[in-house]
């Protein structure tokens, strides 16, 4: 993935197992904090992270034309600031990537998904609120190792 400074505008390339992780920019060393907003994924993105993320997935499976998918949106984006170096939260739109709704058996949306180590841990169908997400993410996030590295360098992944 690659995420811009805030400061100096450079791209940085973050390993997927990274991503909840505080770093620094390659170029001007500026504090990169963990992913705080939901990531628009496709499905080789989905899958990098899902298997490589240390800290739980927050999955929301959503359309564009989805009136309670559009209520939801903010709710996602409370939920991914809230839980920012704790969980990593993934949108997936179903119109444009329908083989992973289809994997997935997804039959309405929104529907979200929790993934941790790789595997789907937790399923809903339905609206609910970022305080509800965040208490799905609570278990496994509990169960995400305390002594991990919890920074990494970017100094050599930077790209333009």
């Amino acid at each position: 993935m690659i995420r811009q400074c805030v400061r100096c505008g450079k791209g940085n390339r973050i390993p997927a197992v990274r991503l909840a992780d505080q770093g620094r920019c390659g170029s001007c060393k500026e504090p990169l904090g963990p992913v705080a907003e939901p990531l628009d994924v496709d499905p080789a993105q989905f899958q990098e992270i899902v298997a490589a993320a240390k800290v739980p997935v927050l999955v929301d499976f959503w359309a564009e034309w989805c009136g309670p998918c559009k209520m939801a949106a903010p709710e996602v984006k409370r939920a991914a600031k809230e839980a920012s170096g704790r969980a990593i939260v993934l949108k997936v739109d179903t119109e444009a990537h329908p083989e992973l709704a289809q994997r997935f058996g997804i039959r309405g949306i929104p529907n979200f998904m929790v993934f941790k180590a790789g595997n789907r841990v937790f399923e809903h169908a339905g609206l609910v609120r970022a305080e509800q997400m965040l208490r799905w993410l609570e278990p496994f996030a509990a169960n995400t190792a305390k002594d991990e590295e919890k920074s990494w360098d970017s100094r050599y992944r930077h790209s333009s």
